[in-house]
C-alpha cells in the first residue's frame, strides 16, 4: 500500500503565501504522477496543479502565475507553492500520487493514492 502525508495547510490573508508538502511512502516501486487538486464543500475535487516523473507541468488556469508545483523524486515529495493567495482558494487541497507499486505475479501493481487533505483558508 502506499500513503500520502500531507502538511502545510492554514489559514492567511488574501496576498499571503503558503507551501503545501506531501511525502508518499509504502510500496512503490515509480511515481508517475504527483499532483494537488481541491475541494470546497458542496463542489466536486478539481485537480489544481500536477508534475510527472519527468519534470512536465499542468496547472489550472485559475492558478497559473500564482501557484508553482515541484517534486523531490529521491524523496518521493510533491510541494506546492501558492503566492498571492485569494479568497477563492480556499479548500481542503488533496495530494495524489499514481505509479507502480510492488513486483507480483509477474507484473507490477499500479496505484492511485490520496492524502487526508489539509485545509487552505485565505481570508479578504
Amino acid at each position: 500500500q502506499v500513503q500520502l502525508v500531507e502538511s502545510g495547510g492554514g489559514s492567511v490573508q488574501a496576498g499571503g503565501s503558503l507551501r503545501l508538502s506531501c511525502a508518499a511512502s509504502g510500496s512503490i516501486s515509480r511515481i508517475n504522477t504527483m499532483g494537488w487538486y481541491r475541494q470546497s464543500p458542496g463542489k466536486q475535487r478539481d485537480l489544481v496543479a500536477q508534475i510527472t516523473s519527468g519534470g512536465s507541468t499542468k496547472y489550472t488556469d485559475s492558478v497559473k502565475g500564482r501557484f508553482t508545483i515541484s517534486r523531490d523524486s529521491a524523496k518521493n515529495t510533491v510541494y506546492l507553492q501558492m503566492n498571492t493567495l485569494k479568497p477563492e482558494d480556499t479548500a481542503t487541497y488533496y495530494c495524489n500520487a499514481v505509479g507502480l507499486g510492488r513486483w507480483i505475479l509477474l507484473r507490477y501493481e499500479e496505484f492511485a493514492a490520496w492524502g487526508q487533505g489539509t485545509q487552505v483558508t485565505v481570508s479578504s
